[in-house]
């Protein structure tokens, strides 16, 4: 199963080097059900995993000038602050036992495997519809909707925050339709935005998750050649057309998921 996890770790950074989101998604499956990590503390893994895979391969996209400083700004800093003030105080808030449905314990381990099979579900969405052409390279200068990259960069740090998901498959779209950024920059500009909110949410934890630094780093570093193997594949493969096929992988993931965490628990 170890050996099954880390080939699965390095996966994680060929989608994110290939296709700019969606590693990020399978990193707390592969912890809790290949690793045997506990729901809550994949959570808190999977940020330090995500944000040190998006930062290593943000470099290559700052040395190809693939990266607006300017955008990572106004949509990072409300999203760092969120994810922060997720970690720092809503996780910790939350009950062992959240509640029970007759003879069915939602125990806090459980709402977090639901609440990322449900983000699972809507990641898979937006990977499996058709992009309209006029999304992909807007020729128009770039104009910030502030109010909505506000509001956006928000909720991206809350999810962040609460699952441990970089947050790449809303970033994006976030970035070509609220920024007008080309899909290259966007995808740089995320890796950027991704590393930043998920390292300083990670290193914002309130302590109470023991951290095996060991497994961390491992799986950190194959993700890490993934990103690497993903970045070089994506200049012999269009990622767009694997979008789809990604997306629906993460489906049949996320309605798994479910199933085993409700049906077959």
């Amino acid at each position: 199963m170890e050996i099954l996890g880390y080939l699965s770790s390095v996966l994680i950074g060929v989608s994110l080097g290939l296709i700019g989101s969606g590693g990020s998604i399978l990193t707390v499956p592969v912890l809790v059900y290949l690793f045997g990590v506990d729901a809550v503390a994949a959570t808190a893994y999977s940020l330090f995993i995500v944000g040190f895979t998006a930062a290593v391969g943000s470099v290559g996209y700052f040395r190809k000038g693939l990266v607006n400083v300017k955008t990572a700004l106004v949509f990072g800093i409300p999203s760092i602050v969120a994810v922060f003030l997720t970690r720092a105080y809503i996780v910790p808030a939350i009950p062992k036992e959240v509640m029970t449905i007759g003879a069915f314990v939602v125990t806090k381990s459980v709402l977090m495997l639901l609440l990322f099979a449900v983000l699972m579900v809507a990641a898979s969405y937006s990977m499996i519809k058709k992009t309209k052409k006029g999304q992909t390279e807007p020729d128009q200068l770039q104009k910030f909707n502030y109010p909505m990259i506000l509001i956006e960069g928000t909720l991206v740090g809350a999810v962040t925050g609460l699952v441990g998901a970089g947050g790449g498959f809303l970033i994006i779209p976030a970035l070509v339709l609220l920024s007008k950024l080309p899909m290259k920059e966007a995808v740089g500009t995320s890796l950027v935005i991704i590393a930043a909110k998920s390292l300083i949410g990670f290193f914002g934890e309130s302590g109470e998750t023991p951290i095996n630094w060991t497994l961390l780093t491992l799986v950190a570093g194959a993700a890490s050649i993934g990103i690497f193997i993903g970045m070089y594949l994506s200049k012999k493969i269009d990622g767009a057309r694997l979008k789809p096929a990604f997306g629906w992988f993460v489906l049949i993931m996320g309605i798994y998921i479910l199933i085993k965490e409700t049906i077959f628990k």
